[in-house]
Parts: C-alpha cells; structure tokens; sequence
C-alpha cells in the first residue's frame, strides 16, 4: 500500500513530526513525504493513504495573512524561528482547494502550542473536515502534537508521532483489506 503525507510548516515543527509520522508509516506502507506545494494530483490519485498535517494558526488552519505574519516574525526575530525551506509554498487552504475529490483513506494531523485544545485551537479537526467534504474516510481520529512557547516540538512528541505513524499504518491496512466471507 502506498501512503501520501502531506504537510504545511511554517517552521520545521510540522515538517519534523510528518517525517516520524511517515517513518512510522513505513513500516506498513510505501511512504512518500512531501510538502503541501509538491503534493501533486498524481501523487495524490496514487496514494492509498492520504496524512495531511499542519500548524495551528489563530485556532484552525492557517490562512494566507496567518501564514504571512509567520514569516515577518521569523524576519524579525534575530534568535528567534527560522522558517522551514518550504515555507513560502502554498498553504493547504489552497491546496483543499485544487483537490480532486476521490473515495480513499485519510488521516488528519496539526501542531499546536501546549494547552487544552480549547484555548490553542486545533488545525486537524479543519484538515479532517476538508478532507472528508472531498470523499476520504477518516481511518483514525484527528491527531495533535505539541510544541512550546519556545517555538520547538515537546520533548516526546517526535517518537509518539512515529507511534502515532505505526498504529496508523495498521488501522489503513485493516480498513483497506477486502472483507472475506
């Protein structure tokens, strides 16, 4: 089986967990990982398994003023983040879409700051909801990893993504193998 991750990231942080996650994949899939402004139409019609990811914006998926202040305040800050080589891409607002709609199997991800999702927002309860209006079927609910006030992943969450990657791995398979009688 083939599997298609896909992610928006502003500062590596996004790009850092999709990489365990497909590392994790791996185990069960063949796994390409791209960013949002390669995920092309024919990567994506041959993927069994289509894992998109991003950051958590002003409570939800980024938008293009969002994404726009990322980038001034990596410009600004001498110490602070630097942006991540795809960052000047598109976002995945434009990406849902230009995205053909197809019945096939999906999973959601986002980084968010640390707190109750309440108060930071959650980015993949958007992605999951985009992709489901384009004809995927959620395998595994909406996953969120976290990262600090620092601007850097939370100790931890780079292998529970990996894990996060294997048990997604297994549920795509389950749900993809044909019934028996």
């Amino acid at each position: 089986m083939r599997a298609l991750v896909v992610y928006e990231s502003m500062y590596g942080n996004t790009h850092a967990i999709a990489s365990n996650i497909a590392d994790g994949l791996r185990e069960t899939h063949e796994v390409t990982l791209v960013p949002v402004a390669a995920a092309t139409a024919d990567l994506v019609a041959k993927a069994d398994l289509l894992v998109v990811g991003g950051p958590t914006h002003m409570h939800g998926l980024s938008t293009s003023s969002s994404r726009q202040l990322a980038v001034k305040t990596a410009a600004k800050s001498a110490g602070g983040p630097a942006l991540d080589p795809d960052a000047a891409g598109p976002g995945l607002r434009d990406w849902f879409g230009r995205l053909a709609g197809r019945q096939a199997l999906a999973a959601a991800f986002d980084t968010r700051l640390v707190g109750i999702p309440a108060v930071t927002g959650r980015a993949s309860h958007g992605i999951g909801r985009l992709l489901k209006r384009h004809g995927y079927s959620l395998v595994v609910p909406a996953e969120s990893f976290l990262v600090s006030k620092e601007n850097l992943v939370v100790d931890g969450e780079t292998s529970r993504a990996r894990r996060w990657g294997v048990a997604l791995g297994a549920a795509a398979a389950i749900a993809h193998a044909p019934a028996t009688s």
